[in-house]
């Protein structure tokens, strides 16, 4: 029952993780699909400069064999030192949910997670559950919590989508009040894993795995950064629709751990 309800929160930050792009449409002639694509290269290096943002993000998806699931929440991002703060209001897979949701901070040596289902399965008395990150090799289910939040790095997904060979430009767009480009296409998952760090592939193989060719959609504003990343993708009956919004790059964040005694640490036999 705890690895099922672990997995299940995991699953859902995921489904939130694999929302890196969006939706396709109409071709255009070559010379606006040859500026749309130095604007995403454009984007990629960008974005591996940002010291900070806020994402916020719904995705929605549906399995031949697991069913429906939904999941909705917000992240805030810190690049140095690394810090992240991960909410999850909504975590709805295959008919069950999470009551509560889930929120995952990291910061410093330390993942902290709180799940009301598993405070309750571990006997816990503490809201928050802390784990090492020089254990994570021996927390099998909390690691995943960490593979999904560092997915949520706005310079690799933003890469993902360069592996496009159709995007075109669409027109200009308002994207929370502020003046953007909109730009569709799809990417080749195989492709577009390729370009991220050797040591990132295969958790992004992970998230991407029931989907084959991503149609995307981005919305770039004047100074270079995306506001609005949004995907559907669909393979063998299985289909993800998701949208992030990103916002408040390079601007101040508090991220801070939860209160000491707040915090217990995860019984030891329950990792695996």
């Amino acid at each position: 029952m705890l690895k099922r309800t672990i997995s299940l929160a995991a699953a859902g930050a995921a489904l939130v993780v694999a929302s890196v792009a969006g939706c396709g449409t109409a071709a255009q002639p070559i010379q606006v699909n040859l500026a749309a694509s130095e604007v995403l290269a454009q984007a990629a290096q960008k974005t591996a400069e940002v010291s900070s943002y806020t994402v916020d993000a719904v995705a929605n998806a549906t399995h031949p064999q697991q069913g429906d699931g939904r999941v909705q929440g917000r992240m805030l991002y810190q690049k140095q030192p690394l810090a992240v703060d991960l909410t999850l209001d909504t975590v709805d897979m295959g008919g069950k949910s999470l009551p509560g949701g889930v929120r995952a901070v990291l910061q410093g040596d330390a993942v902290y997670v709180k799940v009301e289902a598993l405070k309750d399965l571990v006997g816990s008395t503490k809201p928050w559950i802390k784990v090492s990150l020089a254990e994570m090799g021996d927390s099998a289910q909390v690691n995943q919590y960490l593979a999904q939040i560092q997915q949520f790095d706005l310079a690799n997904v933003t890469k993902l989508v360069t592996a496009s060979q159709d995007v075109t430009s669409v027109g200009n767009e308002s994207v929370n009040g502020e003046d953007t480009t909109h730009y569709s296409g799809s990417f080749p998952v195989d492709a577009a894993v390729q370009l991220l760090p050797a040591e990132e592939q295969q958790q992004a193989r992970t998230n991407l795995a029931e989907l084959k060719d991503v149609k995307f959609d981005i919305w770039v504003a004047a100074d270079g950064l995306p506001r609005k990343l949004a995907l559907n993708g669909q393979k063998e009956g299985a289909t993800l629709d998701a949208t992030l919004f990103f916002k408040d790059f390079n601007k101040p964040v508090t991220i801070e751990t939860p209160p000491a005694d707040q915090v217990g640490e995860l019984p030891k036999g329950t990792t695996n």
